[in-house]
């Protein structure tokens, strides 16, 4: 299988630092994929609450995440303190990818380049609904 290769543009709008946990190690005694996973998600969730779009579900809408891409490149180890880097590319009708770069501040390694697709649902309907102008307004340097 090629290689997955991801190329993010300088688009980042919100930094958060998380400290790996014992319990994010492997039997490698590294992060393993997925718990790297639940890193990016919970860096996902405070860009969302830093941006206040956590509270649109009060009027109706939510974020649902469609896809992910990551590319390790390298391994992130206990007590590692981990800068994440978020921002979102690729607006269309419905949604957009959220981007990531994960590094290591001490060394300045980069340890993984993540994004992960996400369209927006009417929460009364379950249906997908249009990206909520507001949102694009939040971002208007993103391509």
């Amino acid at each position: 299988m090629a290689r997955v290769e991801l190329n993010l543009p300088e688009q980042f709008y919100f930094t958060t630092a998380l400290t790996v946990r014992f319990t994010d190690l492997n039997v490698g005694s590294h992060v393993g994929n997925d718990q790297m996973i639940a890193l990016l998600s919970e860096a996902r969730s405070r860009f969302l609450h830093h941006f206040e779009i956590e509270d649109w579900r009060d009027q109706g809408l939510n974020l649902l995440i469609t896809d992910l891409m990551a590319t390790y490149k390298k391994s992130a180890w206990g007590r590692n303190i981990l800068q994440f880097d978020v921002g979102v590319m690729d607006f269309n009708k419905y949604g957009g990818d959220i981007i990531f770069r994960v590094t290591r501040p001490a060394t300045g390694d980069l340890i993984v380049l993540a994004k992960t697709g996400f369209v927006f649902i009417n929460t009364a309907t379950s249906k997908i609904a249009p990206l909520p102008e507001r949102f694009r307004e939040l971002f208007p340097d993103a391509i």
